[in-house]
């Protein structure tokens, strides 16, 4: 269970727990048989966040016991003889507004973490991080673009992972959503690499420009994650991926993708631009009510935050913003009725965080309550697969790769 502690402020969760979800039963290529089962998880050390980032100055800043609440009153950068900027003034008032609920809430998970085990006070150097595969799937994606546009997938919307055969080279994952209905994982090649796709998975492989099969699939969500590649100047000097502008996320067919009553929750930066962007622009756009923001605290498996509270460059925290569609003058009403469960506003999501850029935690059992039995969900711009999800992004397997893995026999890594 990814969820190890749940009150009325938030959830505790286990990440890796998570990411391995599926993954106890797993065919190693060729025909499902009894003999042919193995078990793998991802890697420890991409989940192993012993130390901060940054190390907080204050002396108030303690690793032992539940009254050293990490980064509490960090020490403030001072900014020489200048004046803040609205943008600036903007980012002080909000994390303002959240500090306060994250220091009140904070004591009762690191004293959750600590009693289950979760987090707890770890010695040693952070391990280095192997190198990651040579991914080439979003230059395939671009590849793709060039090639005559052959799309019959209105009238075969979906194509199956052969049971057969271990190799997707055969398929289409450019213009067709790809599905693994099997109840357990299989291991794939394409193209020359091996990825691990989770049980009841389905997926499409491309960019902005080829949203149509995804249409075409005929499936409403009750659940749509976006984790947009936002425009900022830490990605462009990194150069880690390609960013989008916002009026590219604008023309996203969200609206058409959702059931009625949908949940839509959308990863913002800690920039308030993009907040009030999503807020005042995009929901409104998509037919959605803004309901709530969530919080992402990240921490330590001591229970520090990885950045101090108070930093004034990085923020231990990132901003979920959910809200739900809208359709009709009665829609509020028979929602309210169907579902009785409103979305709680500044609720905490805490957890030790992936190492690996951009990997944010599966809100699959955060948003179980909230929704109906047995829901349909999807995330867009997603970088790995969840069991019994739909996802969609130009890196769609990025971390699906098999090296991203370590295969477990009895217990033990191989």
């Amino acid at each position: 269970m990814s969820v190890l502690f749940q009150s009325a402020r938030g959830w505790l969760v286990d990440q890796l727990s998570h990411a391995n979800r599926g993954f106890e039963r797993c065919i190693a290529g060729g025909t499902a048989s009894r003999e042919r089962f193995v078990r793998f998880s991802y890697k420890s050390e991409y989940f192993e966040t012993l130390k901060p980032h940054i190390v907080d100055g204050s002396p108030r800043h303690e690793h032992n016991g539940a009254r050293g609440a990490p980064g509490r009153g960090g020490r403030k950068r001072k900014r020489k003889c200048e004046e803040l900027n609205q943008g600036e003034i903007d980012a002080q008032h909000y994390h303002e507004k959240v500090r306060r609920v994250i220091l009140e809430g904070m004591e009762s998970f690191v004293e959750a973490g600590r009693s289950c085990g979760y987090l707890a006070q770890v010695d040693g150097e952070r391990r280095l991080l192997p190198a990651g595969p040579d991914d080439r799937l979003a230059e395939l994606c671009d590849t793709a673009k060039q090639l005559p546009l052959v799309d019959d997938s209105e009238e075969h919307p979906a194509q199956r992972v052969p049971s057969d055969d271990e190799s997707l080279d055969t398929l289409d994952l450019f213009t067709r959503v790809t599905e693994n209905p099997w109840p357990f994982a299989r291991e794939v090649a394409f193209l020359g690499e091996t990825y691990l796709l989770p049980p009841r998975c389905s997926f499409l492989l491309s960019d902005v420009s080829r949203l149509q099969p995804l249409l075409n699939y005929g499936k409403k969500f009750d659940a749509v994650v976006l984790d947009p590649p936002w425009e900022n100047k830490s990605v462009k000097r990194s150069n880690r991926y390609s960013s989008l502008p916002s009026s590219q996320l604008a023309r996203l067919p969200v609206a058409d993708l959702c059931a009625p009553d949908c949940v839509v929750a959308t990863w913002v930066t800690n920039r308030q631009q993009h907040r009030r962007f999503v807020r005042e622009h995009l929901y409104p756009l998509w037919g959605v009510e803004p309901q709530a923001e969530w919080l992402w605290v990240k921490v330590t498996r001591s229970g520090a935050y990885v950045f101090p509270l108070d930093s004034p460059h990085k923020k231990p925290y990132e901003v979920l913003v959910l809200g739900r569609v809208r359709r009709g003058p009665d829609a509020l009403l028979s929602s309210t009725r169907e579902r009785g469960a409103a979305l709680p506003d500044l609720r905490l999501i805490v957890s030790v965080p992936c190492r690996l850029h951009s990997h944010k935690p599966s809100l699959a059992e955060v948003l179980k309550e909230f929704l109906g039995p047995n829901p349909q969900c999807l995330e867009l711009f997603a970088r790995n697969l969840q069991p019994d999800w739909t996802s969609w992004g130009n890196e769609v397997l990025k971390f699906q790769h098999r090296s991203y893995f370590e295969w477990l026999k009895n217990g033990s890594a191989r």
